[in-house]
């Protein structure tokens, strides 16, 4: 039977917890609980600081969280690789993929065992601000992958290549890549492929020469953007690094095709991203994701390529999902972020509210001087220290009164000269 990890936490007193903050109890009884619960610690709520399996658990009292501060380690999960990744497709099981762009966010979804962690440059967007994902920049980018590679210990890590990055050349995405892979500790590369409207498709192939269709007029009908991005993804993988390829609605590209618009609704342009996803496939590419394409569409392009396709709005037919971490749990709740939530993404949770709720409580509480209270001021000085402080700036008292009342009476002539109105 699999170990369990049960930590009692409530039932202990501060200074034992302290004494025991690196104690490990096991047992084999059976749980009911998921194996998560380990990590998050959710079940202190019944009681118990963390239940799972294949985890070790630190309890610690530090933080100022009392009895209830856990951390964690999870050793027992193997670390994913890309081979591990094709391995998924191959066996017909469907991959998970979520966004992070920091150690916290890494962490939960680490912890939640989700196969891929995508350093998208959608943190521009959703943590840093901006409008589109074009002003982001490759120290952008290694700064929040370093973050996400201390949070992640056993998803496969990929790095998203910012715009004008790798668009100049090969020795420029050759450059980019290296330096996700050596400083940021990136285990793969994602680039997109802008979409050019290919010469006109031949008649549609029966489903019995599929494959024959695939690769015998892909070639003849790629897109330019596909050649182009085709060729650096070989270049890329290579010079050692693997890559994952980006077709559909492609971001940074927005200069090009108007906006965040979905693509492949014609069947021409279908066509064309079948092709490139194909040029991608056969430049070495170890995955393709597909955004906002038809369902059509996506389960074509899927059951055309031998390598993973990871959609995102492309139906139910790709072997993964992606979704950006922000979005799916509800983690922002204002009009900017608002406005640049996609239709097909499912809100898992609602993070947001909860954040605001807990925001507004504290400055409520703060403004009513109901924190902090005496069980949030731990820290306490013995009456014989206190006496000899209280002496010690006794001989201050009358000089530090009047250097306030001066200060006092300063602040009001300057708030009463500055709501003078010139103009």
């Amino acid at each position: 039977p699999a170990a369990l990890v049960i930590t009692m936490l409530h039932s202990a007193p501060a200074k034992a917890l302290q004494r025991t903050a690196s104690t490990t109890v096991t047992t084999t009884a059976a749980t009911t609980l998921p194996a998560w619960r380990i990590c998050d610690g959710s079940s202190r709520k019944h009681g118990v600081a963390a239940v799972g399996t294949g985890c070790g658990v630190r309890v610690g009292a530090a933080r100022g969280f009392g009895t209830e501060a856990i951390s964690t380690e999870c050793a027992a999960r193997k670390k994913l690789t890309v081979m591990d990744m094709l391995a998924m497709k191959r066996r017909g099981k469907k991959i998970t993929m979520v966004t992070a762009y920091d150690y916290p966010s890494a962490m939960h979804v680490d912890l939640a065992n989700i196969d891929v962690i995508l350093v998208g440059d959608s943190v521009g967007m959703v943590q840093l601000g901006y409008d589109t994902t074009q002003p982001v920049t490759v120290d952008d980018m290694l700064l929040h992958a370093k973050a996400v590679r201390r949070g992640a210990k056993s998803s496969l890590l990929v790095g998203d290549m910012p715009f004008g990055s790798y668009e100049i050349s090969q020795e420029q995405a050759l450059t980019t890549a290296y330096r996700f892979v050596k400083e940021a500790g990136m285990d793969c590369v994602k680039l997109e492929v802008d979409l050019d409207l290919p010469p006109p498709p031949p008649p549609p192939p029966s489903r019995n020469h599929r494959h024959e269709y695939s690769h015998d007029h892909h070639q003849h009908h790629q897109s330019q953007g596909g050649r182009d991005r085709a060729s650096t993804v070989q270049a890329i993988v290579k010079g050692g690094v693997a890559v994952m390829g980006h077709v559909g609605l492609t971001p940074q590209a927005i200069s090009v095709i108007g906006g965040f618009r979905a693509q492949g609704r014609t069947g021409v342009k279908a066509r064309a991203l079948l092709d490139d996803a194909l040029a991608l496939q056969d430049a070495g590419a170890c995955a393709v994701v597909l955004e906002c394409v038809p369902a059509q569409v996506g389960k074509v392009i899927s059951e055309s390529l031998e390598i993973p396709t990871i959609g995102i709005g492309a139906g139910p037919h790709t072997h993964g999902q992606v979704l950006v971490y922000h979005d799916m749990l509800g983690m922002t709740s204002h009009p900017h972020h608002e406005q640049f939530v996609p239709r097909f993404c499912k809100n898992y949770a609602d993070v947001g509210t909860a954040i605001q709720e807990g925001l507004g409580a504290y400055k409520a509480d703060v403004e009513a001087g109901n924190f902090p209270t005496e069980k949030y001021s731990p820290y306490k000085m013995s009456e014989k220290e206190e006496a000899i402080f209280m002496e010690l700036v006794a001989p201050d008292k009358g000089s530090t009164e009047q250097k306030l009342s001066a200060t006092r009476k300063k602040l009001i002539e300057a708030d009463e000269y500055e709501t003078i109105k010139v103009y």
